[in-house]
């Protein structure tokens, strides 16, 4: 496929799969079941419309001859199932977090119903989170973006269903993050080798499928070269306008704070031609199915299947400051929160308007006992908190990248477009101060602000925060038109970014030597990367693509009138 020459920002990017197609509608999902009796198990997650699905399912049986009948799973559950999947806190009566679950969907049922394949040329559908467990003789997978669940919590709708073991409670956003997806991921990771049709229900009245071998084979080929997964931008009190205005997203909730470059565990991969019927597959499975491939094997070797690196959005252009918050610490992440690494970040300042700035790390004066004072009266009594007694403000410059190792507080300033590459955990924002804003009801965020002080690390401070965590440009290499540099590393951080500086018309050779690279086009039109089986892959400015490991020797050329400066990313060794 030839390359342009430039483009924009692309929200869509897709990728035809390599063998059969994506349809669109049941009638096309149903064509190729085998005939005669049989027993057809469609899992997925909880917050699918299963009734919609069923009933759509049903009819285009009939309308193809067979004869239908239908089992919902979820009647089979066991009572209070979803209390033996939850995973007790640390306290126990904390109100903010629960570790992540460690808990099998099986564990959802006492027996788990065994019909057996019917009789004549019926076909018996099983459906609902678990169905794959009743002994199938075709598995299919109906997915749905972890996004619709989690927006349809945040804006308040609380549909019934949407946790899992729980079809007739409201939606409750600590049960999604911390038990229901662990669990339902081990669960889809599990089966999915065996899954015969893969159907994204984001359109329920005619969803897109594909056939699981098209969907292996596909991704066998994409874990082999550059691919970027489905972007997207959500809505939260602090949101800017920046990835509205410049790059084209409508915001959800009239802003477009947090966006979704690449958060491994909620990422998709569109497979389908551009304007034809689509699936959004897990980039998770990419490291399911071929883990070497992607990670490489000693990151392999170190996280196992995880995709250690996030890159996301903090769009605060035109919006407000983000919470004063960090991160947990090591050990306190594994024993409490039941993580097995932890969430180090770093800034990279993209864009900013006059006088932006980034609060990073502790003041040389900086006392916890009167910042935790201050912490409880803005709480209690709405009294507004003196943030920069306690915390050091920095001046946001672009280009700046500000490393912020976990226990570390922080925050990015109004008036940012920041980067944030960081590990990937991501659900454990620790927030001692939200400049005491209200949402829409007139309630004030959470805080869990003792978490926070059982994580603040009082020893970097002063002076040694700008030396270790404001790091200034360091050359790897160079050659004609081109330089590597680091902009920032620290040894108690796995994850290392460097930024290469290309000229106009000039290009760089790279290698993954055995482990990913994530580059994202910071500044200037965009690049060409170039594999070396000759595979080529667009980046526009502002795009973010994973290299997998196996991709090997590569070269990256500029493309447009002016410098471009990438943002990359690496596992580094321990």
């Amino acid at each position: 496929m030839p390359v342009p020459a430039s483009r924009s920002y692309d929200p869509h990017p897709s990728y035809e799969p390599v063998e059969g197609q994506v349809v669109a509608g049941w009638a096309a999902a149903v064509a190729d079941l085998p005939p005669g009796p049989l027993l057809l198990a469609v899992d997925g997650p909880a917050a699918l419309d299963w009734a919609v699905l069923a009933d759509g399912l049903a009819a285009a049986l009939r309308a193809a001859g067979r004869t239908a009948t239908s089992l919902d799973i979820r009647g089979h559950y066991a009572a209070a199932a979803h209390e033996r999947l939850t995973a007790q806190p640390v306290p126990a009566d904390d109100t903010f977090f629960t570790p992540l679950s460690e808990a099998q969907v099986a564990d959802l049922f006492d027996t788990v119903p065994q019909p057996g394949r019917p009789a004549a040329d019926t076909v018996l559908v099983v459906f609902g989170p678990g169905a794959s467990l009743c002994g199938p003789d075709v598995l299919w997978y109906a997915d749905l973006p972890k996004r619709y669940a989690e927006g349809a919590i945040t804006k308040g709708d609380l549909p019934v269903g949407v946790n899992l073991g729980r079809p007739g409670e409201p939606g409750e956003l600590l049960r999604l993050f911390y038990t229901d997806w662990p669990v339902l991921d081990r669960h889809r990771d599990a089966i999915a080798a065996g899954v015969e049709r893969w159907i994204d229900m984001q359109d329920p009245a005619a969803p897109a499928s594909v056939r699981g071998d098209a969907l292996r084979a596909t991704f066998a080929h994409l874990a082999g070269g550059p691919v970027r997964t489905r972007p997207y931008f959500n809505s939260t009190p602090w949101g800017g306008q920046w990835a509205a205005s410049e790059l084209g997203f409508t915001p959800q909730a009239g802003n477009t704070a947090l966006g979704y470059e690449l958060i491994a565990p909620e990422a998709g991969v569109l497979i389908g031609a551009a304007g034809g019927a689509q699936v959004e597959a897990p980039f998770q499975l990419l490291c399911v199915w071929h883990p070497e491939d992607m990670l490489g094997e000693r990151v392999h070797r170190r996280f196992g299947t995880a995709f250690p690196i996030r890159f996301d959005y903090l769009d605060t252009m035109g919006g407000g400051n983000l919470s004063l918050h960090l991160h947990p610490q090591e050990q306190y992440m594994r024993e409490v929160f039941g993580w097995p690494y932890t969430q180090h970040e770093t800034y990279y300042v993209t864009a900013c308007e006059p006088g932006a700035k980034v609060l990073l790390g502790l003041t040389e004066e900086a006392d916890v006992d009167t910042m935790r004072h201050q912490v409880q009266d803005a709480i209690a009594k709405g009294t507004p908190m003196p943030v920069e007694d306690h915390v050091q403000s920095h001046p946001a410059t672009v280009g700046q990248l500000f490393m912020i190792p976990a226990g570390t507080p922080h925050a990015s300033g109004a008036g940012n477009l920041v980067l944030e590459v960081s590990a990937t955990p991501y659900l454990y924002s620790l927030r001692f101060y939200d400049w005491l804003r209200q949402d829409a009801a007139g309630h004030s965020r959470p805080l869990p602000y003792e978490h926070g002080f059982a994580n603040l690390d009082t020893t970097r401070r002063g002076e040694d925060v700008t030396k270790d965590l404001v790091q200034q440009p360091r050359t790897l290499r160079a050659g004609e038109g081109w330089r590597e540099e680091v902009i920032g590393a620290l040894p108690e951080m796995f994850c290392a970014v460097h930024r290469l500086v290309v000229a106009p018309d000039a290009d760089i050779a790279d290698d993954t030597e055995g482990r990913f690279h994530l580059l994202n086009v910071a500044a200037g039109e965009g690049a060409v990367i170039e594999t070396h089986d000759g595979r080529t892959h667009f980046l526009a400015f502002a795009e973010t693509i994973t290299v997998p490991a196996a991709t090997g020797a590569y070269r990256v050329r500029a493309v447009g009138s002016g410098e471009v400066r990438i943002v990359k990313a690496l596992v580094v060794e321990p």
